[in-house]
């Protein structure tokens, strides 16, 4: 198990269940990727950390549930720190009729999309993000 991958609350009360699968899953989907696992660090957070991290860092005053912050120093090797709203992930549960569990693994393989260099901001990048966050949405299941 790689314990590379760590989980962090901070500014809520959160913690991450089946860690240990999902440690397992992201290193599947990187490794399908053809990419190797460095440190990646998800810390779950409120909307209010979020919105000050898009205002400072992406000069945007909206409410996200994930921005990426990419520390890799070799192309191959993903790590960064992926800061994701509690509050967002379940407010889009609700949203789209899934469950809280399903929509925070949607946004956490979102995040890791991001940390490869996939990107979401044409509707044509979004539409492959989708696909590939269902494809591995799917392969959970497996872990």
């Amino acid at each position: 198990m790689n314990k590379n991958i760590q989980f962090f609350s901070h500014g809520c009360k959160f913690l991450v269940r089946d860690r240990i699968r999902i440690r397992k899953w992201i290193e599947t989907v990187v490794h399908e990727e053809g990419c190797i696992t460095g440190e990646i660090n998800f810390i779950l957070t409120n909307d209010e950390n979020l919105l000050k991290f898009n205002l400072k860092y992406l000069n945007t005053n909206t409410y996200t549930d994930i921005i990426t912050f990419s520390l890799s120093e070799e192309e191959l090797i993903i790590s960064g720190d992926v800061y994701i709203s509690i509050e967002r992930v379940n407010e889009n549960a609700e949203k789209y009729k899934v469950g809280f569990e399903n929509e925070l693994r949607r946004v956490l393989i979102h995040g890791v999309l991001h940390l490869m260099g996939y990107d979401d901001t044409s509707s044509n990048e979004k539409r492959r993000m989708t696909r590939l966050e269902n494809k591995y949405l799917s392969k959970y299941a497996d872990c």
